[in-house]
């Protein structure tokens, strides 16, 4: 018994430096993790009526440069004829989401890739970009919005409801997207849209750009 004691108490004071060390090599802090060139996307087939099935199944991956990438999905989640503060908010959230992934590859029906083309990551569509969506990630560019320590992480957004602050995404750490166009129309700037959904954040410039 005495012996069992011992090593239960062992075991205990292992255990934390263990998961400890790997949550420190699992760790991506934006001064030493390169921006991404490209990103790999797995295109899924269409259902009945013409667009991306989020459970259908996947027929290739491609790879895109990873700005246009972000160019083609800001406006496929926040509506072009948003305010600009909303649209840059989005252009964040849209990047930090892919960066993150691009990070954390998943490997499906013996697909590798970053994200697919449907609502299950972000919704992309090859071409789609619009003056107004690639003006506001112009504009955030050379930004990313990390942890406090500088590490990259998963930006996730709702849509949210229209009209309304949406205070419970809030609690949640994700971004209503209706949620930013309501602050935007109420004179706050993106940086004070994220910051209201995203708490204990920073705002900082990508080493190199």
């Amino acid at each position: 018994m005495k012996r069992l004691f011992a090593l239960i108490l062992i075991l205990s004071l292992l255990l934390p430096v263990t998961y400890m060390q790997k949550a420190e090599a699992q760790r991506d802090p934006i001064g030493k993790t390169p921006y991404p060139t490209t990103i790999r996307i797995a295109v899924r087939e269409n259902n009945i009526s013409g667009t991306p099935d989020p459970r259908g199944r996947i027929i290739y991956v491609m790879n895109v440069n990873f700005e246009q990438y972000i160019r083609d999905v800001l406006p496929n989640e926040w509506m072009p004829s948003w305010k600009q503060e909303s649209l840059k908010a989005g252009a964040l959230a849209v990047k930090m989401f892919a960066w993150y992934h691009h990070l954390h590859p998943v490997k499906i029906s013996g697909y590798t890739f970053d994200v697919d083309n449907t609502v299950n990551f972000q919704v992309y569509r090859e071409n789609t970009h619009q003056p107004d969506t690639d003006a506001a990630f112009a504009a955030v560019h050379s930004l990313a919005y990390v942890e406090k320590n500088g590490d990259i992480f998963e930006l996730n957004y709702r849509a949210g409801y229209q009209d309304n602050p949406n205070w419970q995404y809030r609690n949640a750490q994700k971004m209503a997207q209706w949620g930013s166009q309501y602050w935007a129309e109420h004179g706050k700037t993106y940086l004070q849209i994220l910051q209201f959904y995203y708490e204990g954040r920073q705002l900082v410039r990508i080493p190199g750009r």
